[in-house]
């Protein structure tokens, strides 16, 4: 079982996700915001993995600027990123190192695969 920090703006889509992941079998703390999720990276929490969405509604590129300071609390946090809007070459660019994107509307499986990806990756 792994602890996954899900940062999500859309209620609808943050319950959703957290649902399919607790029935992955894993844990997960949440967020709507960069403030939120940075409180908790802080924290002595154990995080196995990020998941964020880019295009947060206080900040447009909320979810890069997130995973880059995540990355400089906890430098091994596997970054899964998550946008309804086009992902382009310029956009990939701004990952941090390794990250992995899903485009919204996703399949549980994307998620579950991914999800399983980026962990098996850190242990």
């Amino acid at each position: 079982m792994a602890v996954i920090l899900v940062v999500e703006d859309d209620v609808f889509i943050h319950e959703y996700v957290e649902i399919i992941i607790q029935e992955l079998g894993h844990e997960t703390l949440s967020a709507s915001d960069i403030d939120g999720a940075l409180s908790l990276l802080r924290a002595p929490l154990q995080i196995d993995l990020l998941v964020t969405d880019i295009f947060l509604k206080k900040a447009a590129s909320g979810g890069i600027e997130l995973a880059h300071q995540a990355i400089r609390i906890r430098p091994k946090l596997p970054v899964l990123y998550t946008t309804g809007n086009t992902v382009t070459d310029e956009l990939k660019s701004l990952f941090v190192k390794d990250a992995r994107y899903l485009c919204k509307p996703y399949t549980l499986w994307q998620l579950q695969n991914s999800i399983g990806e980026l962990l098996t990756t850190r242990f």
